[in-house]
């Protein structure tokens, strides 16, 4: 019998610092602000939706491009947000999150060698992505807002820079995890001119769309002129609507890139779990009747108001956040030289679970030196990280 070995693609790839962070504060006994999750239940009527639809036995494989009624409340609800008339047959598909639509795309949109532009930092799995279909990457960097700026920003000619004739895609997160940057209409068209110029596809991952702040405003990249035929965008439910273990996902674009994507997706999931559609389709419509979205980000406002008023309390300034579910705080007053050896010491010593943003650069020079909490969680949860945390203050 020949050794077992794992194939080159793979090969790099360890535990993602969220599983690694998640299981150190279930063997601490830490408050997980960690990983983004909610720690509460999904809406009633949603989970009462999957209930029906199990009871009425729609439990056998959905279409592998999702069953029609989801599709056509996807399209709907573009529609009803101001964005663009979607055909739900030809230019929607629902995927097992959104984690196998990024990857379903980029497996359909790109051959070996091709390059693909990230800004850093990333949600960490844009970089294995992108690896195991061959691609090349290339990294633009998100700086942190300083001397009184509201956003991260990125140098415009540094994006300008990555742009070659081999780049075939970009990948674009607004709302951006793990920084809470929207972006604005400006940096979207100077994304979207060099797109254009050298024929670069966008996926866009667009799963915080509904959680702005602060007067924050979401723009697709899709709305923009001439990006409609060249961009692919990737959202879920889970975040939503607080469901993050159903994993329903689902693409919206042009019918190319769509028919791209389904040729992919048939081959690693095929289908999504049939009765989670149905509740999901009914997540959408009843979200657009009953002001749920609105509920929503006046929930997720106070919890982003409470841990940032517990981090400064605790001596973490913070940074601006217009979206998603995540604080950046900044962690030099502490004295630790590096983020990974900070958040191990907060889960370990002072029970509460961060994580280290250093896990989304691939350049591990010139980082700022932060830590990425999650306010995703009840207050309870919140109050009592703050409890822990002040301890940690008085006694530091």
């Amino acid at each position: 019998m020949t050794t077992p070995r794992s194939a080159e693609r793979v090969r790099q790839f360890g535990t993602t610092i969220f599983a690694e962070m998640s299981a150190l504060a279930v063997q601490c006994g830490a408050v997980n602000l960690g990983q983004g999750f909610p720690d509460f239940a999904g809406p009633e009527w949603v989970k009462q939706a999957a209930i029906d639809a199990i009871c009425a036995d729609a439990n056998q494989y959905a279409p592998y491009i999702g069953v029609p009624r989801l599709r056509e409340a996807i399209a709907t609800t573009w529609q009803a947000q101001g964005w663009r008339t979607v055909d739900p047959q030809t230019e929607v598909t629902v995927t097992s999150g959104a984690t196998e639509a990024l990857f379903g795309a980029v497996q359909a949109l790109i051959n070996p060698g091709d390059e693909v532009i990230l800004f850093e930092p990333f949600y960490d799995a844009y970089l294995p992505d992108v690896t195991m279909a061959g691609g090349i990457p290339r990294f633009v960097r998100l700086h942190p807002p300083a001397n009184g700026q509201q956003s991260w920003w990125f140098d415009p000619a540094e994006l300008q820079a990555v742009f070659s004739p081999h780049t075939r895609l970009l990948m674009l997160n607004t709302p951006h995890n793990p920084t809470g940057k929207v972006f604005r209409r400006h940096e979207l068209e100077q994304i979207a001119d060099l797109c254009q110029t050298y024929d670069v596809i966008v996926i866009a991952d667009e799963v915080y769309d509904q959680l702005v702040f602060a007067g924050a405003e979401h723009i697709p990249i899709a709305t923009l002129p001439g990006m409609w035929e060249r961009t692919l965008t990737i959202n879920s439910l889970g975040k939503t609507f607080s469901l993050t273990g159903w994993k329903i996902g689902y693409a919206v674009g042009a019918a190319p890139l769509i028919a791209a994507l389904r040729a992919a997706h048939q081959w690693i999931t095929f289908a999504t779990a049939t009765p989670l559609q149905y509740a999901a389709a009914v997540a959408l419509e009843g979200a657009l009747q009953n002001g749920y979205y609105d509920r929503f980000r006046a929930e997720y406002t106070a919890r982003y108001r409470l841990l940032e008023e517990i981090l400064i309390s605790a001596g973490l300034p913070v940074l601006p956040t217009e979206g998603s579910y995540f604080l950046m705080a900044d962690i030099s007053p502490t004295g630790f030289r590096d983020d990974v050896t900070f958040c191990r010491y907060l889960t370990t010593e002072v029970g509460v679970a961060a994580i280290p943003p250093s896990a989304f650069y691939a350049r591990q020079t010139d980082l700022p030196l932060l830590a990425r909490f999650c306010f995703a969680k009840r207050e309870e949860t919140l109050r009592a990280a703050q409890q822990r945390l002040l301890a940690w203050r008085q006694r530091s």
